[in-house]
């Protein structure tokens, strides 16, 4: 069964990733792993890496700007070097405005609001909207499979179903399962629209999907960034 596989890379990072030592994480491997569990007929013809680039000012826990860019390149380039042209990389880009929004009072009131910078991604769904359909309408894969816990995607899958008959859609949330239970809920409407949902990944299936530490190149070789 030919399947691509759409990764939200935002959702991805902030779902199970932030606070871990698994972000160096080999996507091909865990998702082919994953993949054959669900159906071993199952044949990865592509990744599509949905992510944008990140905003200087907004490097956190203490990691220098230019540091926290040159991580998510060359997280990027290994990926890249590793999978080849199975490996498409769409990018959006983050917006940061001033917004104003309520204050924390209970019960809330409209009269008290403070200042604060609002940080978005933006073209995300749209990208994979655009990517799914095209893939969906042209027969270039059995199977369509989605990693992200976003309601926006909601009506690819609609307009998927009603474009297809034929063509399954699977969707694994990237939900980081703790002791017994995952860290937080998978989206029920995008289950609910799916042929399947893998509803949470392990930590030893993340740990077990890194990166080699050092990948060489024609060059300089890439190295897993040390504060990653």
């Amino acid at each position: 069964m030919k399947t691509i596989c759409y990764v939200d890379g935002f959702n991805l990072y902030y779902g199970c990733l932030k606070q871990t030592s698994f972000k160096w994480l080999d996507l091909d491997l865990l998702l082919r792993s994953l993949l054959i569990e669900q159906n071993p007929q199952t044949e990865l013809i592509q990744v599509k890496y949905f992510t944008a680039d990140i905003k200087a000012q907004l490097a956190s826990h203490g990691v220098a700007a230019h540091q926290a860019q040159q991580a998510q390149q060359d997280y990027q380039r290994a990926l890249a070097l590793r999978m080849g042209s199975r490996l498409k990389i769409v990018k959006g880009f983050h917006s940061l405005t001033k917004s104003s929004m309520l204050s924390y009072e209970v019960p809330p009131s409209k009269a008290k609001r403070v200042d604060v910078w609002r940080l978005e991604e933006k073209e995300t769904d749209v990208n994979i909207a655009l990517e799914a359909f095209r893939d969906a309408v042209s027969n270039t894969a059995d199977q369509l499979v989605f990693v992200s816990n976003d309601s926006d995607l909601a009506p690819i899958f609609r307009s998927i179903r009603e474009e297809s008959l034929s063509i399954k859609i699977g969707v694994i949330f990237p939900i980081l399962r703790q002791a017994d239970h995952a860290s937080r809920p998978g989206n029920v409407t995008l289950s609910g629209l799916a042929d399947w949902t893998r509803r949470y990944f392990h930590a030893n299936e993340l740990a077990c999907a890194q990166l080699p530490l050092m990948i060489p190149t024609k060059r300089k070789p890439i190295k897993k960034p040390a504060h990653w």
